[in-house]
């Protein structure tokens, strides 16, 4: 397992990633656009432990091509070897894949590159910043954080998304996606000033499409002063065609 993917393959080989075969169990349509698929595990948690925002790559073929993307673990079970990935559908390989998944299917993993550091002080409020793709991290986050109060900032409707929330702790401020995410980004600058200086021990989370998660980061790191150690930017997705690069 492994051969053939590209340069990709060879650099985790290179940095000792761990490899799995992953199989379909059931599958959940939650939404006409949002998958969920239970999966056995191949030995992956028992071998790689478990931790919270944890996430795989996944290999598809494409035309012949390797073509690898990342998914965030829901409800990881090392007792049982099983968890379910769920999938914001579009169009792209990997969500044709997720679509047609039926149980008994399998596709290959890599365990490479995924953490997580708790932040210390534990934070007095959590700040998120995401959409559908990175909805899984957005829950396995707050569960992580939680007794802390946490604001979520979301791009898109949150309507029977299976966003694990608490209304005496959460508050949700859904944004449209418009403009290539400009309207996301002014609802946050606007908004977060404010809300950060009334809690001492801010943390804050932002995982979208790149090029809106590099202007936040950026805003909130020079222009907000948050250290570097109370803030955590990956962009998930790049607006283009192309896939989603990460759940």
């Amino acid at each position: 397992m492994g051969q053939g993917r590209g340069w990709e393959g060879a650099v985790l080989r290179l940095l000792r990633a761990k490899d799995f075969v992953l199989t379909v169990t059931d599958t959940e349509d939650v939404t006409p656009h949002y998958r969920r698929l239970r999966l056995t595990d191949g030995g992956m948690l028992a071998a790689t432990g478990v931790h919270p925002t944890m996430w795989v790559r996944l290999w598809f073929d494409d035309a012949g091509k390797p073509h690898q993307r990342a998914y965030t673990l829901v409800d990881p079970d090392p007792a049982t070897g099983t968890f379910s990935l769920e999938f914001a559908l579009h169009e792209g390989r990997a969500s044709a894949w997720a679509r047609a998944a039926r149980p008994g299917d399998t596709v290959e993993a890599t365990v490479q590159g995924t953490g997580f550091e708790h932040p210390s002080p534990f934070p007095s409020h959590v700040f998120a910043v995401g959409d559908p793709a990175s909805l899984p991290a957005i829950n396995s986050l707050l569960d992580a954080l939680a007794p802390a109060p946490a604001t979520a900032w979301f791009e898109g409707d949150t309507d029977r998304l299976p966003l694990r929330t608490d209304p005496a702790r959460h508050e949700v401020r859904e944004v449209p996606r418009e403009n290539a995410g400009a309207a996301l980004t002014e609802r946050v600058r606007a908004d977060l000033p404010d809300l950060l200086e009334a809690t001492p021990d801010p943390y804050v989370w932002i995982a979208c499409d790149t090029a809106t998660t590099r202007t936040l980061a950026a805003f909130v790191r020079k222009e907000l002063g948050v250290p570097k150690h109370r803030l955590h930017a990956l962009g998930y997705w790049r607006a283009t065609p192309a896939a989603p690069a990460r759940r």
